[in-house]
């Protein structure tokens, strides 16, 4: 949503507001609406998960409700959830590399990649040598056959008819309270 768009939406006197984008900027039209007198609901999409929206959109962010994958709320997972403890890896990883409070979905994105290939690349070296287009092969199938590999995003089982691979357990309900991500019941 543009700032248009949001003085739009507050003459329209609007339910609720949907942001479409990534980090910092997606905190632009939560504050417009807010600085408007707006004071509906604002729900955002996965691209907002990161501490540079709650740093740029600040009190004009808190009550956002957005779905994100587990790793943004790694600490408030049940110790059940079965991302957990790969989120709570790369978090500490990158954390450590980077400082406290700087982790974000994306890097995550690669991390999950990276076992993705872990769990797919024997079943390539067996069909054939690396740049060989029977390795080609076998590293297409050994994603495509992927079943139940955790990682920080969730879960995922692979077909060939489906390449993203995840369900349920992939996503998660947050909303900002007090200038943090809290996981919604």
């Amino acid at each position: 949503m543009e700032a248009v768009e949001a003085v739009k939406a507050v003459k329209a006197m609007t339910d609720g507001a949907v942001g479409r984008g990534a980090g910092g900027p997606a905190a632009l039209p939560a504050k417009t609406l807010r600085e408007r007198g707006f004071t509906g609901p604002v729900y955002q999409t996965h691209g907002a998960g990161n501490n540079d929206f709650l740093r740029v959109g600040g009190k004009d962010v808190e009550g956002t409700i957005m779905p994100a994958g587990p790793v943004l709320v790694a600490a408030q997972l049940l110790d059940s959830n079965a991302s957990k403890k790969r989120a709570m890896e790369y978090v500490t990883a990158y954390e450590t590399a980077n400082g406290k409070d700087s982790v974000s979905t994306f890097g995550a994105h690669i991390f999950d990649a990276d076992i993705l290939l872990q769990n797919a690349v024997p079943a390539a070296l067996k069909a054939g040598k690396p740049g060989t287009p029977e390795f080609r092969q076998g590293l297409r199938d050994g994603l495509e056959g992927l079943k139940e590999v955790v990682y920080s995003h969730g879960v995922a089982t692979m077909t060939p008819t489906d390449h993203v691979g995840q369900d349920a357990r992939s996503r998660v309900m947050v909303t900002v309270q007090d200038g943090h991500w809290k996981l919604m019941p």
